[in-house]
């Protein structure tokens, strides 16, 4: 065999493309990295490899973990060229900036490199094929300066394979470099994780994903919405693989007329509800309507949207709403339309209301992916929340159980005109009646904002804790009209006022614990155990008031 084929002394040729035979090449292929600084969302182990390379530290060893398509095999085969590049002028060393000029590099590129050896374990389960490496092993690298094994998928190996590979493994020669690759590292033996320098690629964050596929758009010449991007880097959930195949999808999907790649068409591909109309949805099923929601949940199904596809997209509203709710940064792609809904939503609702939304949506989910009638199972989730929603909130219940505000419903009388509804006796029972009727946000302010001076329903006088919100009296009052049939006057008064109702409940369970504290068993407790403290039912109880 002549030394050019085993790539011994071959003169120098023009860069070649690994294809070309003029046939299409995907999306995924063509944009494949061929240097770190084109690997996205990986910055940590790139930082480590380059300290290593450049320290002369490197492993003989190397595992690479993660989930499909964020760069496992690829970030292999750059190892393989950062090891064996020459540079340009063929004196280089190993660098973490491979020249991708010399020889090896485009070889290695190219997958014809004699000294990097790939092997797929799916297919090359056995000790035979493992033992083949490790005779081969045994010989110095034909032209590289390392010989290079690169093993994907490795946990398909089986148990003989991996205890045959140990002692090669653990005590290599030094011209020979193992790299695998797996997506399920518990598959691994333990044995072979100790003899190995592992990395885990982390799942590329969606907002990378879409700046990634908006260059390759411009290098294709394709135009792009922002949006149908930002979907597409949302349905890849972290694999750059996953979203340029989806993306391949949408230019072909886009056809001839060079409209481009538009969010609805994206939608309409994968199967996606529209997030305008699930924002609709969801607020129908807060606002108790069953019939509006059952027909924006049929629209959608006559659309060809999956009814499990409509719910999840519910899930990641109310997930929207919480994150929301907490002050974290909006998500990319996120429209001003959804970001003013979840702001609204975040608003007006409070946690347990958000947590039990989650819950009820959560098991309609899972109904819906076993059910054999889905848009059936679908609409009875929906209901269920309906009805739920005019249920007593089940944390007020508790709060008026301990605090004795709820008795026996009364002895039914004889016919006779219906009596008027009882007006609350204080400002803590205002906020507990306005909790009662889904007012969560006015009940929070009217505990945190509001000093009684004057409580004679339907008037009320009161000073104010802290510079109240816009609109705040006026929604209150209207709030309280529409509940209890009377209208109410709301005074700002000029005294200083009681205290606020959270103020009088942290009081009392101050008091509470002052008095448990003082009690002969616990005070004898305290004095044995110095280093003690009271936890338990009264700050519990103080937690929930």
């Amino acid at each position: 065999m002549s030394d050019s084929l085993l790539g011994l002394d071959e003169p120098p040729q023009p860069h070649r493309p690994p294809n070309d035979s003029g046939a299409y090449r995907v999306l995924a292929r063509k944009y494949r990295p061929q240097t770190f600084a084109e690997l996205i969302g990986q910055d940590a182990m790139v930082t480590t490899l380059g300290n290593a390379i450049r320290r002369d530290r490197l492993a003989h060893a190397f595992l690479l973990t993660g989930v499909r398509g964020v760069g496992k095999t690829t970030t292999a085969r750059l190892i393989a060229k950062a090891l064996n590049c020459i540079g340009p002028d063929g004196t280089g060393g190993p660098t973490i900036d491979p020249c991708g000029i010399c020889e090896p590099c485009r070889a290695i590129a190219e997958g014809r490199h004699i000294d990097v050896i790939e092997m797929d374990a799916a297919s090359h389960t056995g000790i035979d094929d493992i033992r083949e490496i490790i005779e081969a092993s045994r010989y110095s690298a034909v032209s590289a300066r390392f010989k290079i094994y690169i093993i994907d998928e490795v946990h398909m190996l089986s148990k003989a394979a991996f205890n045959g590979l140990l002692k090669t493994l653990e005590e290599p020669p030094a011209h020979v470099k193992f790299l695998f690759a797996t997506t399920e590292v518990n598959k691994v033996p333990v044995t072979v994780l100790s003899r190995c320098q592992r990395f885990d690629l982390r799942r590329i964050p969606a907002e990378l994903l879409a700046q990634h596929f908006a260059r390759v758009c411009a290098a294709e010449g394709v135009e792009a919405e922002t949006e149908a991007l930002a979907l597409i880097a949302r349905a890849a959930e972290g694999s750059a693989r996953d979203g340029l195949s989806i993306l391949d999808q949408a230019i072909a999907h886009a056809g001839m007329e060079g409209e481009g790649v538009k969010a609805e068409s994206v939608r309409a591909m994968l199967g996606l509800s529209d997030r305008g109309a699930i924002r609709e949805l969801f607020g129908k099923l807060l606002s108790a309507d069953a019939p509006g929601a059952l027909a924006g949940l049929r629209g959608q199904y006559d659309l060809g949207v999956d009814p499990l596809a409509v719910l999840r997209t519910l899930l990641e509203t109310v997930h929207g709403v919480t994150l929301t709710k907490l002050g974290t940064e909006p998500t990319a792609g996120q429209s001003a339309e959804e970001r003013a809904a979840l702001e609204g939503w975040a608003g007006s609702l409070s946690f347990p209301a958000l947590h039990r939304l989650w819950q009820l949506l959560l098991k309609g989910h899972e109904e819906v992916a076993r059910a054999a009638l889905p848009i059936e199972a679908g609409e009875m989730a929906l209901l269920r929340i309906v009805h739920a929603s005019q249920l007593p909130d089940p944390g007020e219940l508790a709060r008026r159980l301990v605090d004795g505000t709820l008795s026996a419903p009364a002895p039914a009388a004889a016919p006779s005109a219906p009596a008027e509804p009882s007006l609350p006796r204080d400002l803590a029972e205002l906020a507990r009646l306005l909790e009662a009727n889904r007012r969560f946000q006015l009940a929070e302010q009217v505990r945190m904002f509001l000093r009684p001076i004057r409580f004679e329903p339907p008037e009320v006088e009161y000073a104010a804790a802290r510079p109240l919100p816009h609109d705040f009296v006026r929604e209150l009052a209207a709030a309280l009209k529409e509940i209890t049939g009377k209208g109410w006057k709301l005074i700002a008064g000029s005294d200083s006022g009681g205290k606020t109702v959270r103020e009088d409940e942290a009081d009392r369970a101050s008091a509470e614990r002052e008095a448990v504290l003082r009690s002969p068993v616990v005070a004898a407790a305290m004095e044995a155990f110095p280093e003690a403290e009271l936890i338990g039912w009264t700050q519990n109880r103080s937690n929930q008031a």
